[in-house]
């Protein structure tokens, strides 16, 4: 009887921190879902809007949010200029104007929808910094959105 208690306390253990852990991580990634919300919201803040737009069995997809925005401060700099949105072609109504596949897409946008620029790939946690940087630095210059054709797979 002994051992059976001990493999209960283990599973009940074990299966506590999974959800603790998943709880962890879902409240960092708490993305919104619904693209007229998040223009809505990003009027509202003064923000622009990041899409990111994946797939649910997407390998590459999985490992920027791991390799990258999983890590400490990603995710809170990039709240403070953006209403953060994600998209699965899977599972969200993703407007026409977005490429579906190819994915991960990355769209940053004014939050009248407009287009500023357009991603596709993973980056480090640096390499992210830097497009984040770009964004903000053409969006106070002025400068005309980049066409859809703008980046490589993995840097």
């Amino acid at each position: 009887m002994l051992p059976m208690r001990k493999f209960s306390f283990f599973a009940r253990l074990l299966f506590l921190s999974f959800l603790l852990f998943s709880t962890l991580q879902a409240v960092e990634m708490d993305w919104g879902h619904d693209y007229n919300s998040a223009l809505e919201q990003a009027k509202k803040e003064h923000k622009l809007v990041y899409l990111f737009i994946g797939a649910d069995r997407c390998r590459f997809c999985k490992k920027f949010k791991n390799m990258t925005l999983s890590k400490e401060g990603v995710v809170p700099r990039m709240r403070k200029n953006f209403v953060l949105l994600f998209m699965s072609r899977d599972q969200h109504k993703i407007p026409d104007k977005f490429e579906r596949y190819g994915v991960p897409r990355h769209y940053f946008l004014t939050p009248q929808g407009e287009i500023i620029r357009t991603e596709q790939g993973i980056w480090d946690v640096q390499g992210w910094y830097t497009i984040l940087d770009e964004v903000l630095a053409e969006r106070e210059d002025g400068a005309a959105p980049e066409s859809d054709e703008s980046s490589t797979i993995e840097r």
